[in-house]
């Protein structure tokens, strides 16, 4: 059984768990303490261990490889990406991972292997896969419409 973090800040999950060995010393039950904050019993109660240890309910830095771009960056880069591509210099305003990728590296001299720079637009961004819309440059739809109702009179044009 995989558990997942509970939401919030390092700091915010420390003062949790300062509060919660606080209602105990209180005479709260590690039942009562664990409904009043939303957690499990046996997290309390591990909580209460860990307090006797110095520094034992301290924020611990997050895990893992530290990231390459700061957050200061992926603002930039979001803002960059809303320009849309053309501002860039390609042909078009479709952004692709390739495409990002390759800005990312110009801009910030980072390299993302594509998939997770794909990763990073849609978990971290919260963008999604959009197919672009076929339709030429060229379609004029005065005269389409014109065409339609010179085709088919009787035909009423359907609603998007």
């Amino acid at each position: 059984m995989m558990v997942m973090r509970p939401p919030g800040s390092a700091e915010a999950l420390e003062r949790r768990r300062r509060r919660a060995v606080a209602l105990l010393d209180e005479g709260y039950t590690q039942a009562e303490v664990a409904r009043s904050l939303k957690a499990s019993e046996s997290s309390v109660h591990r909580w209460r261990r860990m307090a006797r240890r110095k520094d034992g309910l301290a924020a611990k830095p997050p895990s893992g490889r530290k990231r390459r771009l700061t957050a200061v960056q992926h603002r930039r880069l979001e803002r960059m990406l809303g320009k849309g591509a053309r501002a860039h210099g390609w042909a078009n305003d479709l952004w692709t991972a390739p495409r990002v990728t390759e800005l990312i590296c110009r801009e910030f001299g980072v390299e993302y292997h594509v998939d997770h720079v794909y990763r990073l637009l849609v978990q971290q961004l919260g963008w999604s896969s959009q197919k672009p819309e076929r339709r030429a440059r060229e379609r004029d739809e005065v005269a389409i419409e014109r065409w339609r109702r010179q085709q088919f009179p009787r035909i009423k044009k359907r609603s998007a």
